[in-house]
């Protein structure tokens, strides 16, 4: 239930003909520490040519983020997807709403995070492929800090491929 499907140090490591072949043709995105540092609000060209890639793939894209402040609308705004704020992960009714908003089903999406207590659990609740990556950035709030202890426990040596 905590292991993700794939663990890799960023998303630019994610083979998208992989995920294609398991069926997947969504991509459920956390924001923070995944696609930018938490509190950044410049979207780097190596993430904003990720998402063009992702589009030119035919994949469906939807940012779920915890994050509820007006810089994660204006990135989503910016980078031309769809975005469910406030998400509460690893509770399902904000992957449920961005499953809906792209119109996709749970069995064709993969959740792409960099946490394993909200994007890995939350995924793996709703029977969807789960995508870990490695945090661009030390700076994180307590709580989140904390529980990547934990994090690092549980994954005990299992090393990011690259």
């Amino acid at each position: 239930m905590i292991s993700p499907d794939y663990y890799l140090r960023s998303v630019n490591d994610i083979d998208l003909d992989a995920l294609r072949l398991r069926g997947v043709d969504t991509l459920l995105i956390d924001l923070d520490n995944t696609l930018l540092p938490r509190d950044s609000d410049a979207v780097p060209d190596t993430a904003r040519s990720w998402v063009r890639s992702l589009s030119a793939s035919g994949f469906k894209v939807c940012l779920v983020s915890n994050n509820w402040h007006e810089r994660v609308s204006q990135v989503a705004e910016e980078l031309g997807i769809d975005l469910v704020a406030k998400a509460v992960k690893p509770l399902p009714f904000a992957f449920l709403r961005a499953l809906r908003k792209v119109g996709a089903r749970r069995s064709s999406a993969a959740v792409v995070g960099d946490q394993m207590f909200t994007d890995v659990v939350g995924g793996k609740l709703l029977g969807m492929v789960t995508v870990m990556v490695l945090p661009l950035s030390q700076s994180d709030l307590p709580h989140t800090l904390a529980l990547r202890r934990l994090e690092r426990v549980l994954l005990a040596g299992r090393q990011p491929l690259p």
